[in-house]
C-alpha cells in the first residue's frame, strides 16, 4: 500500500513487540484519500477486491490454516473508512463467519469519530491509524493531497480538518473499547524530531502504543528521500517510548501475507458456482472486451454447454443507461453471472454488483480466450491481464 502511505518496510525498529500474529489482509477497501509526496501516483484502476471474491479468499485461507489466522484485517489500497458500507458489510461478515479471530483496519482515522459506535457494533477489535504529524506545517510538506470526500480540498485546509479527525477519533475509538496504535513513517528532514510530540499528543488521547516505521524510497516516486540511518531511528523510539508503548506494526501488507495483493500475481480471480456458472461480457464487436460497462446496451452471456466447454450461450438487453436502478435492474438480469468483463467501470455500478455477488474484471482481450482463463483453460498469460477492480 503506497498511496495511504505505508511503505513495504522489513525493518521494524522497536523496543516492545507486540504479540506475533498471522494476518490475513481482505483488501477490499476502494477508494483512496490521501497520498504523500514520496509515493507514486495511484494505479488508474482500484486494486481491491469485490467483498465476496475477497471473503473467499479467506475462506480457503481459514480451511487451510484456521489455526494460525488470528487478525483479519480490512485493507485497501484505499482507506476502509472512506467507504464505510463496504467494511462494516465485511466486518460483520468476518465476525459471524469467524467469532474466534480479531478483525482490524488501517486508517487515516477521518471518519474515525463518527463511525466509531458502529464499527464496535460490527466487531472490530483493533486500529491502525496512520499520524504523521500533528502539526499543519508539517503535514503540508509531507501530503500532496488529502481527499476527505469526493472533492479534494486545498492541502491548507485539508491537514486541518485531518488532525482534527484524527483527535476525536482516538478517544472515541477507545471509547468503544478499540485498540488503537498510532503508525509513523519517519521521514529525514519533516517529523523525526516530532515524534515524541505526536506519541505525548496520543498518548494523553488514550492510544495503545506507537509502531515506527523508517521511510524508504519508493519506485515511481516523484521526490524521493534519504532512508533514516539506524542511530536517528533509535533516538526516535527512545524519545517516543517515553509516552507510548514502541510496538511492531501488525497491518503492513507484504508479499506472501496472507490476503495481501502486494503481489498482483497472487489476486485471485472469481470462479463460476453451481448457483452462478455464466459470466457476461460487454463487447461492441463480439470478438474483444472493448467498452465501458456504462456504455453497454446488451451482454453477450457465455457459460458451459454440456461437455462442460465454455461457449456463448444467448444476448441479454441491458436496462436503459442513465436511470438510478440500472445496476440494481443489471443485477437482476444477470442471477446466473458470477462475473462481468468490461473494459472499464465506475465506482457506483462495482459497489452496487458486489452488494449482489456479482465480480467485475477489467480486460481489453479477446473474449473466448478471457473466458477460457476463467473457466481453468487458456494460456497462464492471459490471467495477468485480468485486473479485479
Amino acid at each position: 500500500m503506497t498511496v495511504i502511505p505505508i511503505a513495504n518496510h522489513t525493518r521494524c525498529y522497536c523496543d516492545r513487540t507486540v504479540e506475533m500474529q498471522s494476518v490475513f489482509h481482505l483488501p477490499v477497501a476502494p477508494q483512496v484519500v490521501a497520498r504523500t509526496r514520496f509515493s507514486p501516483p495511484p494505479p488508474a484502476h482500484s486494486r481491491s477486491l469485490m467483498l465476496p471474491g475477497a471473503m473467499d479468499l479467506l475462506a480457503g485461507t481459514m480451511k487451510e490454516r484456521r489455526a494460525s489466522i488470528t487478525m483479519v484485517a480490512i485493507t485497501g489500497p484505499g482507506d476502509p473508512l472512506a467507504t464505510p458500507d463496504i467494511t462494516l458489510h465485511a466486518v460483520k461478515l468476518v465476525r459471524e463467519r469467524y467469532p474466534e479471530v480479531r478483525i482490524g483496519l488501517k486508517t487515516l482515522g477521518i471518519g474515525s469519530a463518527a463511525m466509531a459506535g458502529e464499527l464496535a457494533r460490527a466487531g472490530l477489535d483493533y486500529v491502525e491509524m496512520q499520524v504523521d504529524g500533528i502539526q499543519p506545517a508539517i503535514l503540508e510538506k509531507i501530503y500532496a493531497w488529502i481527499r476527505p470526500g469526493l472533492k479534494t480540498l486545498k492541502i491548507s485546509e485539508a491537514v486541518g480538518l485531518f488532525i482534527s479527525e484524527q483527535r476525536n477519533g482516538v478517544p472515541a475509538l477507545k471509547f468503544h473499547d478499540i485498540q488503537v496504535v498510532i503508525a509513523t513513517t519517519l521521514y529525514p528532514g519533516l517529523n523525526i524530531d516530532h515524534v515524541a510530540k505526536i506519541s505525548a499528543e496520543m498518548m494523553e488521547l488514550g492510544a495503545d502504543g506507537i509502531s515506527l516505521i523508517p521511510y524508504s524510497p519508493e519506485p515511481g516516486a516523484e521526490v524521493s528521500l534519504e532512508s533514516p540511518d539506524p542511530r536517528t531511528v533509535a533516538a526516535a523510539v527512545e524519545k517516543a517510548a517515553n509516552f507510548l508503548p514502541v510496538v511492531a506494526p501488525l497491518l503492513i501488507a507484504k508479499a506472501g501475507d496472507p490476503g495481501s495483493t502486494a503481489d498482483p500475481a497472487k489476486v485471485p480471480l472469481p470462479r463460476p458456482t453451481a448457483k452462478r456458472p455464466n459470466a457476461a461480457v460487454v463487447s461492441s464487436n463480439g470478438i474483444e472486451v472493448d467498452l465501458h460497462l456504462g456504455q453497454a446496451i446488451r451482454l453477450l452471456i457465455y457459460g458451459p454447454r454440456e461437455d462442460g466447454l465454455p461457449c456463448l450461450l444467448e444476448t441479454r438487453e441491458a436496462p436503459e443507461p442513465g436511470t438510478p436502478e440500472r445496476w440494481r435492474e443489471l443485477a437482476k438480469l444477470l442471477p446466473d453471472c458470477f462475473v462481468i468483463l468490461a473494459a472499464s467501470a465506475g465506482e457506483t455500478p462495482r459497489k452496487v454488483l458486489a452488494w449482489e455477488g456479482i465480480n467485475i474484471l477489467i480486460t481489453g482481450d479477446n473474449i473466448e480466450g478471457t473466458v477460457d482463463v476463467l473457466y481453468g483453460g487458456g494460456k497462464k498469460g492471459k490471467k495477468g491481464r485480468l485486473r479485479p477492480i
